[in-house]
This record gives C-alpha cells, structure tokens and sequence, in this order.
C-alpha cells in the first residue's frame, strides 16, 4: 500500500492545470445507457471512480474505448441490469446507474453503494423519487431491485434533512427523460455538475429546463440518440489548489478553474486575506503573510460546499484567532480532525462544529487518511508543517485527485508517492 511523504515550509508558485470533473462525469457516464448510439465524452480524468464506473459499464455488455481524456461509449448491444456488491461497494456514485437502467431497460438490480465514510448517507430520497415515476421497489440481501413496466412524469419533492441530494437529482433526471409526460423536481440539487450533466442529456435530445436551480422540468421523450459532450472543469480540485497556495504563502495560477463554480469558496479565502485574480482562463490566488480567523457553514450549493471543509479546516489550522466550521450536509464529517490534531492543530468539536484555534505552526507526523477530501486536508497540512509528514491509506486520493503528486511537485512542493 502506498503512502505519501511530504517535507513541508514551501512556497508553492506556479501554475495548474483543472481536470474533469469527477462529479459531473460519473453521472454522464451513467447516461449513456439511456440510448442506443456512440457517446463520446472528453475531458474525462484519469481517477479509480471513473475506471470503476467504466468497469460497471463493462459488466453490463456495454463497449468502452478510451484514448488519452476521450472516452467513445457503445452501450447499443448491452444486456445487462445488474450491478453487483463488488463494484458498487467501493463508490457511492455507482447508484446513479439505477436510473438509466430502470428507464431503458425497466428493470433494474443494483446493490447498495458503498464510497468513504464521512457519516449518513441514506439512499433514501432516489427510491423515493423513482417509486414517484412509477417503479416497484424491494430492498432485499443488500440488493435494490426495481421494475417497472413504465414510467409516468410527476411533480414531486426531493428536499432531505441536509438539504438537496445531488446523486439523488441526477437519478431521478436521468429516469424521467424516458417517462411519459412531464416530471417537475422541487429542492432539486442546484450543483454545478446537476447543469453539466442535463447539458448533456438535452445533446441527447431530452427535453430538460431549469438545471442548476431548485425547479427542473422535465419532458419526457420516447428515446435519446447518441452525443458528443466535454466534462466541466473540477471546483474542488480547484478549491484544493487554492487553498494549497494559501496555506503556504503561495502564488499559483489555476488554470480552467470557474469561477462562477466557485462563489462561497472565492469569498471565503478573500476573507481571510487572500488576493485573488479572476482571469478569462482561469483563477489566480496570491497570499503574503498569516491569514485570519473565519467562520464557515457548508451547504449545499451555491454555499460553502462540504467537499471543501477539510481543506478550508487545515487553512484555519494555521491561521490567526479562533474559527468556526458548521456542517449542515454530512455532520460527521470531522475524522481529519483528529489526525489534524496529531500534526499540533488546536481543534475542539461540538456535534456539527468545529472550533479551531490558529496555532503558530504544525509539526510533521504520521497520519492517517480516513476518506478522499481529508486526504487533501492531510497533504495540505503537510506542505507547512515541519519536517517530514507522512500520509497513509492514500487510496483514497486515486479516487478524486488526478496526479495530485506531480501537480503539487510542478509548483515546488517537497512531495513523493513511496511504496510502504
């Protein structure tokens, strides 16, 4: 198992470039089955979720060929609605198959999904929705199985108790292209990705309005034919870079980075004392000196985004004054805390809340990564804590972060992958 070692106390310059994002093209991938013709997707990223999620399309008798960020998707001949335990258990985006299957193919068995632990993560409002379409469900030896004989457009809500789910939006979407008549989604995830993936859907002639707000409408149509689309820049590979300048006192130019993707972020990191340039290409983040104390909620979209907490965390850690992190979607979300503490953070946690004192600086230590962002937040804390930090469980890091080694490296960080 690899581990990553970082010698921390330099000032990354330079610049980097976004790749696809992963959170938009696991669910397009998804929507290919919902037609019978060639897809071709590009700027796809070279991460274990999306290799995994071919891997399903594989199982499922659908042709992929990949070269180099283009993916060319035949799903014409695919016989296949059963994704089993050993695929989807290790990502949760995998759920999102359920949809495409039981629309094209009214019938569906997918297990439960699996993906990092960073609290409850109720699978609920996607059975909801689909059994509003008209699907029967039973949830049954870890397996969900779904038929219907068809699907029927409804006006109907998928508002949870953290908010909107965005899984949950794009499944029930993706299902109510094929239905008949119309679908109207309310507390609709308003994400980025949610906007990408309808682009996508409507370049396959579905007739979608109102993705990336709360209300989507959908109408359905009898069938979707084959599509050419490009994947949107990554905001929380993004996100991750930015902060990775702030927290060394950096200079770094983030290329492809959107910054109307990346609102509640840009405002945050400006508010502790950032300088930030928004360019026609991309995003530049200069920070000189200490940076202050700040106080952050997440929430879903357009708000401070949870994919971002653990990364924001580290920057605290080593700020001025006292801060405060609220997490309203996954309110377990605080393992890195502990592994934070291990390097000298001063981290108190009250239910959703963290309380962080700034502290002068870290010491390096061996830590543990417990999921894919707090993998980021460990690393970032390594690039100013002193001496040699070392990560383990970097697995996780293949899940979201393409080449986040070599990437760091071209900015003047101290940073390798070893072989444990």
């Amino acid at each position: 198992m690899d581990k990553i070692k970082i010698r921390g106390s330099n000032r990354l310059v330079g610049s980097v470039d976004i790749s696809g994002a992963k959170n938009s093209l696991l669910p397009i991938l998804a929507a290919t089955l919902l037609s019978d013709e060639e897809c071709i997707i590009d700027n796809v990223s070279n991460l274990k979720d999306v290799k995994t999620m071919i891997q399903i399309l594989g199982c499922l008798g659908v042709l992929v060929r990949q070269e180099d960020k283009r993916l060319y998707i035949e799903p014409k001949e695919f016989l296949g609605n059963e994704a089993s335990y050993e695929l989807v258990k290790t990502m949760r985006a995998s759920i999102c198959i359920l949809g495409p299957l039981l629309a094209r193919k009214r019938k569906a068995r997918v297990s439960f999904p699996g993906g990092c632990i960073i609290g409850r993560r109720p699978i609920d409002l996607h059975l909801k929705g689909l059994k509003s379409l008209g699907a029967k469900i039973e949830c049954k030896h870890g397996y969900i199985n779904a038929e219907a004989d068809s699907l029927k457009g409804r006006r109907l809500y998928l508002g949870g108790p953290f908010g909107s789910s965005v899984l949950a939006t794009a499944n029930i979407m993706m299902a109510a292209t094929l239905a008949e008549g119309e679908t109207h989604i309310e507390a609709a995830a308003s994400e980025p990705e949610i906007a990408d993936l309808a682009d996508f859907l409507n370049k396959m002639g579905a007739k979608i309005e109102g993705a990336g707000t709360p209300i989507i409408q959908i109408e359905g149509v009898q069938k979707l034919h084959g599509a050419k689309h490009s994947v949107i820049p990554d905001r929380i590979e993004a996100g991750t870079y930015m902060i990775a300048a702030a927290i060394t006192g950096g200079d770094v130019f983030i290329r492809n980075a959107k910054v109307e993707h990346l609102g509640a972020v840009i405002d945050a990191l400006d508010s502790i004392g950032c300088v930030i340039d928004v360019r026609e290409d991309g995003i530049s983040i200069k920070s000189n000196g200490r940076l202050s104390s700040s106080e952050i909620t997440t929430l879903p979209y357009p708000g401070f985004p949870t994919d971002m907490q653990a990364q924001f965390m580290s920057l605290l850690v080593v700020s001025d004054g006292v801060s405060v992190i609220t997490e309203k979607v996954f309110p377990e979300r605080f393992i890195h805390a502990g592994e934070l503490k291990r390097m000298g953070a001063d981290i108190a946690l009250e239910g959703p809340t963290a309380i962080i004192k700034g502290v002068s600086s870290l010491s390096a230590a061996d830590v543990m990564a417990s999921d894919l962002r707090a993998s980021a937040a460990l690393i970032l804390a390594g690039l100013v804590a002193e001496g040699d930090t070392i990560i383990s469980r970097v697995y996780h890091l293949d899940r979201g972060y393409e080449r986040i080694v070599e990437k760091l490296g071209s900015l003047g960080a101290q940073i390798e992958r070893v072989k444990e």
